[in-house]
């Protein structure tokens, strides 16, 4: 599943981040877009405190991509 947040503020990116993970099927992979530079913070940290895995972020001409595995 793809999430495009570009051009969004914080909060967000997070709280839409937090509720794509809670439909998603355990197993499914979330790539998240956006620009908005606290996300590097707070999408990681989402992924904590909801035990789904993070898998990485990638930074390209100042656009964010993180990479979130549903867990549970």
């Amino acid at each position: 599943m793809h999430l495009d947040l570009q051009g969004l503020k914080c909060p967000l990116p997070a709280l839409r981040t937090r509720k794509a993970l809670a439909t998603l099927a355990p197993g499914t992979l979330l790539i998240v877009t956006c620009t908005d530079p606290m996300s590097v913070i707070d999408i990681p940290h989402i992924a904590q405190q909801t035990g789904d895995m993070f898998e990485g972020r990638t930074v390209e001409a100042g656009v964010l991509e993180f990479r979130l595995r549903k867990a549970k």
